[in-house]
């Protein structure tokens, strides 16, 4: 219970309060005085405890029993049902012509002050047990660094990426792209990642195959990968490569990227990490700074969702418990 900043009493001195009245046989005027406050104050708690009991002598709320302006219940379900589809504040009090105030008031008593994943479906979280059981396999498209950086560090859109139109009049840029292929372990969070000229599929069976023998380098054994609906995932070629590599392919639904979720997060964070967090010469600069950035995140870097450990920790604690 939360007292108000001035009270005399707290409850347990109301209780003593009127022990003395009703058991001792104090007056009144003598009680009070003995607790520091008015004789009217006592007279006020013990009528409560004569009339409630011990209930009597906690604290009301001080806020009116009765506003009149108070908004009424059904423009706040008006509002939270507005607040589900999304809709900011402003918004919503411009839809409904009230006060940015009120409804933000509003929103905040019912619960709804923070958008997150209000509205949304609810976040379905998994882990696998096994090192192995399950990794992730996604492909980040980068493009290439060539005459310094690029406008993500000058913050100029100048064209050092120059462009041609080939023979069948389409424009073509000479710098081009590079394919930055994914693997991350699902339970461990474990990270392989190759920079290739392209994601077609046999460049990502010739990715998948060293993976494989990346993770079972660690005394993992790959069961099964999970990747999104990319043509070169979906090829024929690249389901033999699975059956002879004895992996089960999994593949997400159409639109739902979430399913992939822990290798889109890798990428942003390996983005915001590696790619992004320097100024680089050119590409093979950029390339060759990700094995360190890489074998920082595997081994040093602490993983908010692996209880800050790195991921190379939870392979060892997970291989002690398999172990013993």
């Amino acid at each position: 219970m939360r007292l108000h900043a001035n009270a005399r009493l707290s409850v347990k001195g109301r209780e003593l309060l009127i022990d003395r009245v009703e058991v001792a046989g104090w007056s009144l005027m003598q009680a009070a005085e003995a607790a520091g406050i008015s004789e009217r104050t006592a007279r006020k708690w013990l009528a409560r405890w004569r009339a409630e009991g011990a209930g009597g002598l906690v604290d009301r709320s001080s806020a009116p029993t009765r506003v009149t302006n108070r908004t009424e219940e059904a423009r706040v379900e008006a509002i939270a049902a507005l607040r589900r589809l999304r809709m900011t504040g402003a918004e919503i009090a411009e839809v409904l012509g009230m006060a940015h105030s009120t409804v933000s008031g509003i929103v905040t008593r019912i619960g709804m002050g923070r958008l997150g994943r209000l509205g949304l479906e609810p976040a379905e979280r998994y882990e696998r047990e096994r090192p192995g059981e399950l990794i992730h396999i996604d492909v980040k498209k980068l493009g290439r660094i060539q005459g310094g950086a690029g406008h993500r560090i000058t913050g100029q859109r100048g064209r050092y990426n120059p462009q041609r139109i080939d023979a069948e009049g389409k424009v073509r840029k000479t710098v081009g792209w590079e394919f930055v292929h994914v693997a991350i372990d699902d339970a461990t969070r474990l990270a392989y990642v190759e920079v290739l000229n392209d994601e077609k599929a046999l460049t990502a069976i010739g990715f998948l195959r060293r993976a494989v023998a990346h993770f079972s380098s660690y005394g993992m054994t790959v069961e099964q990968l999970i990747t999104d609906n990319g043509s070169a995932y979906r090829s024929t070629v690249h389901a033999i490569a699975c059956r002879t590599l004895g992996l089960r392919h999994l593949r997400t639904r159409p639109y739902r990227p979430q399913t992939n979720g822990k290798a889109e997060r890798f990428i942003r964070t390996m983005l915001g990490g590696w790619a992004y967090a320097a100024i680089y010469r050119d590409s093979h600069d950029r390339t060759a700074a990700l094995a360190g950035w890489l074998d920082y995140y595997n081994r040093r870097r602490p993983h908010g969702a692996l209880g800050h450990k790195p991921p190379i920790a939870r392979l060892n604690e997970r291989n002690n418990l398999l172990g013993s």
